[in-house]
């Protein structure tokens, strides 16, 4: 069995232009492993996904994918790479002129050389994986927003990927709905065995689903460990994260290069 971990990302540096984003950026995600990359918004949870799907790459470090680095990837290594990724955007991204039934059959058109009737099926079965077999003719405009994540988790899990990348999948969703969504994220992931990454900024919720937690604050990681071990951290940046509270480490005011009452006086 290889001791290679199947998402390594080692010293990443990472800047758009003259603003840092990331600085030194380590950690791993074993084979089958389901993190959560959570922090404060612009502490770099989207850049982190934008570097292992290969769309930009770091200044310095590498980002390694069963220890082979992206950004040596070749456009054909790229393309194999991004096959075998299943993204679930934040609102879903379906496309909004096709029906249900084309959206999930989309990636079966385009990435292989099924056949028409095997696709039906497989659309089917994927529709029956997240409980909406019968919807396949309605329209995205036709769903709630509810079905619609569903829709499009079941596009994402179209081809089997080995990895899942979950780009805030709660956002927006009643509770309800959000409960469902994380009971078919945590079911999907053990069904099908992938090795899968989630930025969230719900905890409780991802908390009962992930075995891995990857805290970043200001571009750099705070903590990396189990739920468990998260809950039990004595650190002002989780605990501020975790109370939602206005005051800690994450200023509440920018930082301003000038005062009030300069301001005002002109």
């Amino acid at each position: 069995m290889s001791t290679t971990p199947f998402i390594e990302l080692k010293n990443v540096v990472f800047a758009y232009g003259d603003r840092p984003i990331l600085h030194d950026i380590n950690f791993t995600v074993e084979q089958g492993n389901f993190a959560a990359i959570m922090g404060g918004s612009g502490s770099g949870k989207t850049t982190l996904m934008r570097l292992i799907t290969g769309q930009i790459h770091p200044q310095q470090g590498q980002v390694l994918i069963e220890g082979r680095d992206v950004a040596r990837f070749s456009d054909a290594e790229l393309y194999e790479h991004r096959r075998r990724m299943g993204v679930l955007f934040q609102h879903g991204a379906l496309f909004t002129d096709l029906s249900v039934y084309d959206n999930i059959a989309f990636p079966m058109r385009e990435l292989t050389g099924l056949p028409e009737d095997v696709i039906r099926d497989l659309v089917i079965l994927k529709l029956n994986a997240v409980g909406l077999r019968g919807v396949e003719r309605l329209m995205p405009s036709e769903l709630s927003g509810g079905m619609s994540r569903r829709v499009a988790l079941a596009r994402t899990i179209a081809l089997d990927p080995e990895i899942m990348l979950y780009d805030e999948p709660f956002t927006g969703l009643d509770p309800i709905s959000l409960g469902v969504i994380a009971h078919l994220i945590s079911r999907v992931n053990k069904a099908l065995r992938s090795t899968s990454i989630m930025v969230t900024h719900d905890i409780e919720k991802s908390l009962e689903i992930v075995n891995q937690v990857i805290f970043l604050a200001h571009g750099e990681i705070m903590f990396s460990g189990s739920p468990q071990e998260m809950r039990e951290l004595d650190s002002p940046w989780v605990r501020q994260f975790i109370g939602g509270l206005a005051d800690g480490p994450v200023a509440f005011r920018y930082p301003a290069q000038t005062t009030l009452q300069q301001d005002l006086m002109g």
